[in-house]
């Protein structure tokens, strides 16, 4: 994790879940940019990404429809910071042409470094306007979720880095 952002993270208000995976930061990055890749792991099974779309530049949508026991959930929002095989900082408090959402729940960075033998640092961050919005979170169960997110990307990247430069 970036040494600044490590200061600035606050107890009260931001989540955050550390891990070494064992697939190649350039894998990740694509999984996590590439809407055909992100539907594979994004939401804990048995839960469904149904729609994705991403415009991979600042102020760029991510938008997400998920299925969730029978539900559908909507989830509008942009990036606010792109470093490309680094960096993604998204979030749902504002909709694409900066219109402000509503009811925003967080924003989340994903930082990704290079480990040891060929693996990826993860790092992912849900920071939350207050500390009631941050508790709801870690009671829906953030690092369990966002934990199985992790492990569902380390099994689909493992099958798409087995097959190579053919799987574009």
């Amino acid at each position: 994790m970036e040494p600044a952002l490590i200061k600035t993270l606050d107890p009260e208000t931001d989540l955050h879940l550390t891990r070494t995976i064992p697939v190649p930061r350039a894998l990740v990055w694509e999984c996590w940019t590439t809407p055909g890749h992100l539907v594979n792991f994004f939401v804990p099974k048995p839960h469904r990404v149904t729609r994705c779309e991403i415009d991979l530049r600042v102020g760029g949508r991510f938008d997400t429809t998920f299925e969730v026991e029978g539900r559908e959930m909507q989830n509008e929002g942009v990036y606010l910071e792109l470093i490309s095989g680094e960096k993604l900082v998204f979030t749902d408090a504002y909709s694409e042409g900066w219109k402000p959402a509503p009811d925003p729940f967080m924003t989340a960075l994903l930082l990704l470094s290079d480990a040891p033998g060929g693996g990826t640092a993860y790092t992912a961050i849900a920071r939350h306007r207050t500390a009631e919005t941050a508790e709801k979170h870690r009671a829906m169960g953030f690092h369990d979720g966002w934990g199985t997110v992790v492990d569902q990307l380390v099994d689909y990247a493992r099958g798409l880095d087995a097959q190579g430069p053919a799987r574009a």
